[in-house]
């Protein structure tokens, strides 16, 4: 065999070896992609029971309700056509609260969002609540010493 047809035969089976391994990862991760859903396509178009998903949209005034366990929370992310319950039990963010944004990352069983995870969203206004009450020359200066 000439030497061009061994280079050849060599790209050929590189480019199918590079082809087998992205297609095996594409397969291996498959189950492992969570899906964005907002409360009215999970409504529509419900995953199956135990998929990894994530939900986002706005906390419902008045929706959040502590368990007498304390660390367990339920409560109603709505986006305005569409109303989807959560249960999520841990440690909120500081930033969690009626009214304001969330994605909570978890799966949805017999109606209820199970949440293990919450992220919650800030508005373009959002100051650390150690920066609040500073004078702009203050936070200039905090601001400052971090570099």
């Amino acid at each position: 065999m000439k030497a061009k047809h061994q280079r050849l035969v060599l790209l050929a089976i590189a480019l199918v070896a590079l082809v087998g391994a992205g297609l095996l990862a594409a397969y291996a991760l498959r189950n492992q992609a969570a899906y964005f859903y907002v409360p009215s396509d999970l409504v529509a178009h419900p995953p199956e029971q135990g998929r990894a998903v994530r939900l986002g949209g706005m906390v419902e005034k008045g929706s959040i309700k502590t368990r007498p366990d304390g660390v367990t929370i339920d409560f109603i992310v709505g986006d305005g056509k569409a109303r989807v319950p959560v249960r999520f039990t841990g440690i909120t963010p500081d930033l969690f609260v009626e009214g304001s944004g969330v994605v909570a990352e978890g799966r949805m069983e017999d109606g209820t969002f199970v949440a293990d995870n919450l992220l919650a969203k800030h508005d373009e206004k959002y100051v650390p609540r150690e920066m609040k009450n500073m004078t702009d020359a203050q936070a200039k200066q905090v601001v400052a010493e971090t570099k």
